[in-house]
């Protein structure tokens, strides 16, 4: 039993550092053409009408630290933080599932 539970402490170890490795090494390399949603707002003709997200002055808007020049540094930066803040809020989850059973 203990044996399982170091393999399986392993493969959520390797996991997550594959995730901080592909969202900061990989993702300055993902398609810079528009999501599906853009893609037919432009093809449909009301792209002009969207307006800013409430958010979009928010540090890491637009999938990129702001401030930040470098924009593969910057895009890298923002994926490894997307990252950490998923990991953190599905550990504070679990955490509470597990606390309630």
């Amino acid at each position: 039993m203990n044996q399982s539970k170091n393999n399986l402490k392993k493969f959520y170890a390797l996991f997550f550092l594959a995730a901080l490795s592909l969202a900061g090494g990989l993702s300055y390399y993902a398609s810079s053409s528009p999501d599906g949603l853009e893609k037919v707002a432009e093809d449909e003709g009301f792209l002009e009408s969207a307006e800013d997200s409430a958010v979009s002055n928010s540090p890491l808007a637009d999938y990129g630290l702001a401030g930040l020049d470098n924009e593969r540094l910057s895009v890298g930066i923002a994926g490894v933080v997307g990252v950490l803040a998923t990991a953190v809020i599905a550990l504070a989850l679990f955490a509470l599932i597990k606390k309630r059973s």
